[in-house]
């Protein structure tokens, strides 16, 4: 069944800076995750591209370019929407993977899915 789960408190994602990773199972897959504030909410996405399925961040934590206006593949220069995921140039065959999430009581959550959930160590 689908629930919210507690990620970080909202203070610990700052607008433009390091995003705050986490690790999922997708599709049976363990994966890292991670989430970013941009124009003040909080956004999270699976960490790969979508031209080759590879860890996105340049630096750990890392997905901004210099602009702090686009999350940047730093394998493939993919260059991505921060707000939405869609892809924006480079070598993108679609856009991110997003995950849904929340912000209530000074405390971010992302949201399950059937293909997406907690990855228990």
């Amino acid at each position: 069944m689908p629930e919210w789960v507690a990620l970080c408190q909202s203070r610990d994602v700052v607008d433009g800076q390091l995003a705050v990773p986490f690790d999922v199972v997708y599709n049976g897959q363990s994966c890292r995750a991670f989430a970013v504030r941009f124009e003040g909410r909080v956004q999270a996405y699976l960490n790969r591209c979508s031209h080759v399925a590879m860890e996105m961040d340049f630096q750990p934590d890392r997905f901004f370019d210099a602009s702090g206006q686009w999350l940047v593949c730093a394998t493939h220069g993919a260059t991505y929407a921060p707000a939405t995921g869609a892809c924006s140039g480079g070598p993108c065959r679609g856009n991110l993977v997003k995950i849904a999430t929340l912000e209530k009581d000074g405390v971010v959550h992302w949201h399950t899915e059937h293909n997406l959930q907690p990855l228990i160590f």
